[in-house]
């Protein structure tokens, strides 16, 4: 029944920037840990980012500086911002996040892909 739903991506320049989303469908959902990922054409997935259930984040060496996670105002959504971005951005970008119906844990959820691409 849940859903994670990602938003925000598009064509952006280089230098530009976006936020991505990622959110629980609904309020009774909240979304705790999040590692975000992302899959450029031809290669592999990595990990782009992560922020912890205590607001600790993580970050690939690549975007570090220019990339910040956090949750909204809302426990349902988290943020992706991405500043300063370079075409080597581009790619399909994942959030998996860790579930909870209230207090209970419901389990990971993959977001179904946001496509960012950076070129001029």
């Amino acid at each position: 029944q849940v859903q994670l739903v990602e938003s925000g991506g598009g064509l952006v320049q280089p230098g530009g920037s976006l936020r991505l989303s990622c959110a629980a469908s609904g309020t009774i959902f909240s979304i705790n840990a999040v590692t975000w990922y992302r899959q450029g054409p031809g290669k592999q997935r990595e990990m782009v980012a992560a922020i912890s259930s205590g607001g600790s984040a993580n970050y690939a060496d690549s975007v570090k500086g220019r990339f910040t996670t956090s949750r909204g105002n809302a426990k349902n959504t988290v943020y992706l911002q991405m500043n300063s971005l370079k075409p080597e951005d581009t790619a399909v970008y994942y959030c998996n996040a860790e579930i909870y119906f209230g207090s209970i844990w419901y389990g990971e959820h993959w977001g179904q892909g946001t496509q960012v691409t950076v070129s001029s």
